[in-house]
């Protein structure tokens, strides 16, 4: 098993196995497979082939036990037909064909019966190989205890031709029988004792029936009928009904095999004595056999030391089977039997499956006979146990006498405060009965959560909310030390920040800053220690983790930044600080905030996203956006407001659907109307938040321990100056981009520590003065797309760059409309401008009357 490739084999064997238990919880024999895992089920089905059936299936189960009482009718025919029948009987020769019948169709089934490869452990579902199997086994044999007694007395040569001689080859079924037994000793559902004596009162009245039967047609076929141990005391016996001969044949067998007979029928010829004598040589085996059988059952039944035999011996052996099977094998075992257990342990709540499957894994079960003591009061904390089966009480040592604090029940845990707390042991956990428990070291279990810090965060934060929800003045206290030891960083288990961020615990979270845990660290979702603390509005949490230099901006896998959760937990300090660190909401997803507010039908919320600058406009990864869900959600004022806020109403998410259309498709007609009477969308109204540098902040006493006066670490990290040239805005032309507004915001969004002033046609970056970017072209010349320049100061310069430009001698200046331009002070940045000729008057003013084919340029 364990040769070159056998680690592998074995390794799949325990899940391939489990699978393959059928629903009903039926168990395996020794003989063609390997036990699941002490006792574990599973309901999943394995996939076979079209039309290939499943050894474990609950009808083929059904099938084969049906067979079995076909077997058992089968035990008993035969030899009688052999003994006592010398032509076919009537009833009884058609109640047999019927039973071939069923094994005939046995025999085809079993051709799309799946089998379980000996050497992989896996169920083979290929018909060639089926039929290969089926075919050099038992196939032959199957067969021909189905042909007819009829037929095959016909077909056998003189000498065999004997009715019920043939019928003897059927007993070739009555292993069915045997692996029948196998399974039901195995079966949890069913008392061995009981199933055991079952099998022993079978065996033997099959031997009593067939030594009777064989006895007889000694007597029955022999030449001197007188002379025979039948004859001798029964005159004419051949003539006697066949009830009277059967009960004589089964009399003399019975009283053969307890050796108490020959008193009155005894052997009369030679080959009555030679059966005689090999009888009862095979009764000296079978008393012996049933004798130690159940002498070892009653033995069994009544030893008042069993279960402690039991914890002490066969507990340890199979610690040590467990210990000697390969890694992987063991710890599939381990995960089948306890991992359900665990999951619902509350120390484990919420950690990762990962996790679980390592302490599963690393977990010794162990028996405990009653009265036992588990873990003794004030000792070492060097494990902890889990109860899986049995009941054990804690108790504790008061004046002198031992009180019951608690009584466990399965699934509980003893020992995890002492482990956990670093203290003595609190009480002596006492078996009331035997009991299975599940023992973890201490060192083990640390090893394990080192590798995962944020389970031991969630183990730490249960245990903690388990000892406050006791309400026990003890607890409280331990409480009370075990939270002043997580401030000092006075325990192994790895916490995180978000667990000292969790709790609010701003001491704690220095203690870890301090050590040098990274103030961006995350959780698997993305989450950090910055997204907690403002969600909690813990503002010296949040202050700490700016100064130890926490991105302010940050987003988690969902596009959430801490800005969002101290606005929704309306935490004004925290919100305050964030800004003052340079905390922008735009650096969030925007669109999944806004449809947020609009699910929850909250307009305070849109606003408070726009007052921080934040555009309610913009559409969710999918395409929707906040008009989409106030639409949905029926809620007309939201609409109008969003509307306000220049949301489009014709904007299709990814659907297709626009909210338009879903106004139509759910009859909301306040809501149409609002889209009636709005024919064009507003622009957005965006209130600048005036930048600041980041400050530096200093820290006084922890809100976690007001006694202790701290000095903190001084971070700096002003934001340098950018460059105008590299961070210019590039904008689109539009009504609201061209406005002064516009132009802020626009500026803002390029460089948020520049400091922007705008006038009529220049823009200001920290006191330098940079013109305006326009567009000029000249139909004339060709020039369609136009070129981009930088608009001069005076207007008599702008039509010197139009002649050095086109090699004209411009006179007017028009707009894209075709509108004059006679002073530099109309032009705006972006605008676009066309430069007309003398000659090109007439053109111009039939362009203007579309009577003219010069197109003009329409470059933003």
């Amino acid at each position: 098993m364990f040769n070159a490739g056998g680690v592998f084999r074995v390794s799949m064997c325990g899940q391939e196995q489990i699978e393959q238990i059928s629903r009903d919880g039926s168990h395996y024999s020794l003989s063609n497979a390997v036990l699941p895992s002490l006792g574990a089920r599973s309901n999943r089905r394995v996939r076979l082939r079209r039309f290939i059936i499943s050894p474990y299936d609950r009808r083929y189960r059904f099938w084969e036990t049906f067979l079995v009482v076909l077997v058992l009718y089968t035990a008993w025919v035969s030899p009688f037909e052999f003994g006592f029948l010398e032509k076919p009987a009537g009833p009884l020769a058609i109640v047999d064909n019927v039973v071939n019948g069923f094994f005939a169709i046995d025999i085809t089934a079993t051709f799309f019966v799946a089998y379980l490869d000996t050497t992989t452990y896996l169920l083979i579902d290929e018909p060639k190989k089926i039929a290969w199997k089926y075919v050099s086994s038992g196939f032959a044999f199957d067969v021909i205890s189905t042909i007819p007694s009829e037929l095959a007395q016909k077909m056998s040569p003189a000498p065999f031709q004997t009715y019920g001689l043939f019928n003897m080859l059927r007993l070739w079924r009555l292993r069915r029988v045997s692996a029948l037994f196998a399974r039901l000793e195995k079966d949890r559902n069913f008392n061995y004792f009981w199933v055991r004596c079952a099998k022993l009162i079978c065996v033997t009245l099959f031997a009593v029936h067939c030594a009777g039967c064989f006895y007889y047609l000694l007597a029955a076929r022999y030449h001197d009928p007188k002379k025979t141990w039948i004859g001798a005391s029964m005159n004419n016996f051949l003539e006697q009904r066949l009830w009277i001969r059967y009960v004589t044949a089964m009399y003399w067998s019975i009283t053969t095999l307890t050796t108490v007979g020959y008193g009155d029928l005894h052997a009369e010829n030679t080959r009555e004595m030679i059966f005689d004598i090999f009888y009862m040589l095979f009764n000296l085996g079978l008393t012996a056999y049933l004798i130690g059988n159940m002498t070892n059952l009653v033995v069994h039944g009544t030893s008042r030391t069993r279960r402690f035999f039991r914890t002490d011996s066969e507990g340890l052996q199979q610690q040590e089977t467990l210990d000697s099977l390969p890694k992987a094998i063991r710890s599939s075992i381990s995960h089948f039997l306890f991992y359900s257990l665990m999951d619902k342990v509350y120390l484990f709540r919420g950690v990762s499956n990962d996790l679980l499957f390592q302490l599963v894994s690393e977990m010794k079960p162990e028996y405990f006979p009653p009265k036992e003591d588990v873990i003794l009061q004030n000792e070492a904390p060097t494990d902890f146990y889990i109860l899986v089966t049995g009941s054990v009480e804690l108790l504790v040592l008061k004046n002198g006498t031992e009180q019951v604090v608690e009584e466990a029940k399965t699934g509980d845990v003893c020992g995890e405060i002492g482990v956990l707390c670093y203290r003595p042991q609190l009480f002596t956990v006492r078996t009331k009965r035997l009991s299975q428990l599940l023992r973890l070291n201490r060192t083990t279990f640390l090893n394990i959560v080192q590798a995962n810090v944020g389970d031991g965060t969630i183990i730490m934060n249960n245990l903690l909310q388990h000892l406050k929800d006791l309400k026990d003045p003890i607890m409280e206290g331990i409480l009370l030390e075990t939270e002043n030891m997580l401030a000092h960083g006075r325990m192994d288990l790895p916490l995180s920040l978000c667990f000292a961020a969790l709790r609010g615990d701003d001491l704690l979270l220095h203690q870890l800053l301090k050590r040098g845990l990274e103030a961006n660290e995350s959780d698997n979702t993305g989450r950090t220690a910055l997204h907690i603390a403002a969600s909690k509005g813990s503002a010296d949490c949040v202050l700490l983790l700016l100064d130890y230099g926490a991105d302010p901006n940050s987003r988690d896998s969902e596009g959430s930044v801490p800005l969002w959760e101290a606005i929704l937990g309306s935490h004004e300090k925290v919100i305050k600080l964030l800004l003052d660190n340079g905390a922008d909401i735009s650096s969030g997803n925007v669109g999944h905030f806004a449809c947020t507010a609009a699910e929850q039908n909250n307009l305070g919320l849109l606003k408070e996203i726009v007052r921080h600058g934040g555009d309610v406009t913009c559409p969710k990864s999918n395409g929707t956006t906040a008009l989409h869900v106030a639409v949905s959600e029926g809620n007309a004022e939201i609409v109008q407001y969003l509307l306000n806020q220049g949301a489009e109403m014709d904007r299709p998410d990814i659907h297709g659907w626009t909210p338009r259309d879903l106004a139509d498709q759910q009859g909301h007609e306040d809501i149409k109307d609002l889209f009636q009477s709005c024919k064009e969308p507003k622009t957005q109204s965006v209130i600048s938040i005036p930048e600041q540098k980041r400050s530096i902040h200093f820290l006084g006493g922890f809100t976690s321990e007001p006694t202790i006066c701290h000095v903190p670490h001084e971070v700096s990290s002003p934001a340098a100056d950018a460059s105008w040239s590299h961070n210019r805005p590039r904008r689109r032309i539009s009504n609201f981009h061209n406005s002064l507004f516009g132009i802020m915001s626009a500026a803002r969004r390029g460089d948020k520590d520049s400091l922007l002033s705008v006038n009529k046609t220049s823009i200001s970056v920290n006191g330098r003065v940079y013109p305006p970017r326009v567009t000029i072209g000249c139909p004339e010349k060709g020039e369609v797309t136009g070129k981009l320049v930088l608009l001069p100061t005076t207007f008599d310069e702008l039509l010197g760059v139009g002649k050095q430009k086109f090699g004209i001698v411009p006179s007017k200046v028009l707009s894209r409309e075709g509108a004059e331009i006679d002073d530099i002070v109309l032009i705006r940045d972006g605008d676009h401008l066309i430069f007309v000729s003398e000659c090109g008057r007439e053109e111009q003013r039939n362009h203007n009357k579309g009577d003219c084919g010069i197109n003009g340029c329409s470059v933003g």
